[in-house]
Formats: structure tokens, C-alpha cells, sequence
């Protein structure tokens, strides 16, 4: 099941179905340039672009479902990342550090909440720790489920401005939850 939050759904040729794990990660991303949710979409539809993400928000917090949860996005350089996280596209400025509107912000916030309820992720958890990466505690669950797409990639991504708030983005879902 997707998120009913989605206002907008352009599925991506660029996925992998289905993907090869359960959903415990998310994946926070920034378009290094204001896009809205259907314009994303036609990037993402383009095969030859060979990339995608589960989710987009544009800078009016508009959301877009481009691949089912129950398949893996093309969106992090790594293959074993994107089968175990839902990943998040945001809209944001062209240049570092790739601010966010507040309406982006917000709507990342309930959807990234949405996902957790939806998937029995209890908690989210972030340390800024490259290191914790696939680390699971004795339940099995990771120890850190967000992760960054620069961990993977010679990427800025997803931005310094979102990078900063990871811990505030990790708090406020887990309010929701």
C-alpha cells in the first residue's frame, strides 16, 4: 500500500519489482532545483535517465507517488539501500544549501510519518553515522533507519539545509508516531 497523501502518481519504467526487503529506511533526497511533482515525474519517466525515487514533494508540499513501496527506486547509487528504504525527493533551491520551502518541509514530515505507521517502523532513528549502515540491535531492526544519499554517491545530496535537520525531521515524525 502506498501513501494516501499522494496527489499525484506518474509510475516510473526505472524500478526494480519487487524489491528484496522489508521497508525499515528511509531516504531523504533534494532536486538541487525547484521542480514541481509532474515535471519531476516526466524525469523519472524517461528510461534513459535510468533513475527514480518512491516519493517527490514539490515546493507547494504537493506529493507524488512515482514507485510503488512494494518496488525498489532507482534514487540512492545503492542497490541495497533502495530495497530497504522508501525514498523521498524534495524540492529545493539550485544551489548549497539546497533550502526547502516550509510547505516541503511540512509535507516531508507527514509523509515520512505516513510510511513509518504504514510499514511498522516504531521509531525513527538517526545519528549521522555512516558507520551504523545495515547494523541491526538484537530485535533486528536497524540501529539507524535514514540514511543520506551522499553516503553512496560523490553527491552534495541531499543538501546541507536538510542534512542539518535530519535530528529535527527524525523528532517531529517521531511526535507523530
Amino acid at each position: 500500500m502506498n501513501s494516501p497523501l499522494v496527489s499525484h502518481t506518474e509510475i516510473s519504467p526505472n524500478r526494480t519489482s519487487p524489491r528484496n526487503h522489508k521497508i525499515d529506511t528511509i531516504t531523504i533526497h533534494c532536486t538541487a532545483g525547484h521542480i514541481d511533482v509532474r515535471a519531476l515525474g516526466k524525469i523519472f519517466a524517461a528510461p534513459a535517465r535510468m533513475a527514480s525515487s518512491n516519493y517527490g514533494i514539490d515546493d507547494e508540499g504537493h506529493i507524488a507517488l512515482y514507485v510503488d513501496e512494494t518496488d525498489r527506486s532507482w534514487c540512492s547509487s545503492n542497490a541495497d539501500n533502495d530495497n530497504r528504504a522508501v525514498t523521498i525527493e524534495v524540492s529545493s533551491d539550485y544551489k548549497a544549501p539546497y533550502s526547502v520551502t516550509d510547505a516541503a518541509f511540512s509535507s516531508l514530515v507527514y509523509l515520512v510519518a505516513d510510511i513509518c505507521k504504514r510499514n511498522g517502523i516504531q521509531k525513527l532513528r538517526w545519528f549521522h553515522d555512516k558507520t551504523l549502515v545495515g547494523k541491526v540491535d538484537k530485535s533486528g531492526e536497524p540501529v539507524q533507519n535514514m540514511t543520506i544519499h551522499k553516503w553512496f554517491a560523490k553527491k552534495d545530496c541531499p543538501g546541507q539545509y536538510l542534512e542539518e535537520r535530519m535530528f529535527e525531521i527524525a523528532a517531529k515524525v517521531n511526535a507523530l508516531l
